[in-house]
């Protein structure tokens, strides 16, 4: 592994929950081994509720989150993005910015919390499992040999990552 942090974009279409929850869980978790960003192709502007509060319930950070727009990094200037990871299966579809530096890119595909309807004990459950699903994915992925793996094996450890509960997340 290198001396400096790896850097880490986190896409979804709205950036308001599954995108954020990923940040907020590497944020933690790889904190002195990599930076954690999200982002959204059609950012809504604003953080689902549901995601701060059960961040805050896992005892993660749940403050200084913003949903953004994915044209925020792929500016000159921008911290240069060693991994970006798709978690909703519309942004793993879209035409991505041209990343600097071709980042290694995986789908992590979760079902979308925020579109499920009814009792906020309801909510809270859906984004309770997308939560479990996204720390599992960035827990192996922190428990990866980074330096010893090359482009190709890391890029199918990476897809593999994503697969590993593909049964329980959201058709791509």
């Amino acid at each position: 592994m290198t001396d400096r942090a790896y850097n880490v974009l986190f896409l979804c279409t709205g950036n308001t929950a599954r995108s954020i929850l990923a940040e907020g869980i590497l944020r933690k978790e790889g904190a002195g081994r990599f930076h954690a960003f999200s982002a959204g192709s059609q950012p809504k502007g604003v953080v689902n509720p549901f995601a701060a509060k059960t961040l805050a319930a896992f005892g993660y950070p749940d403050d200084g989150y913003r949903s953004k727009s994915w044209d925020e990094f792929a500016v000159p200037g921008v911290p240069h993005m060693d991994f970006v990871f798709t978690v909703c299966g519309n942004a793993a579809g879209e035409a991505c910015p041209v990343w600097p530096g071709h980042p290694m890119t995986a789908h992590w595909g979760v079902d979308d919390p925020a579109s499920v309807e009814g009792s906020d004990l309801t909510k809270e459950m859906a984004f309770a499992t997308a939560f479990r699903h996204l720390r599992n994915r960035i827990t192996a992925f922190l428990n990866l040999p980074l330096a010893s793996l090359d482009r190709l094996s890391l890029a199918q450890r990476l897809h593999d990552i994503g697969a590993a509960d593909a049964a329980l997340t959201e058709t791509c």
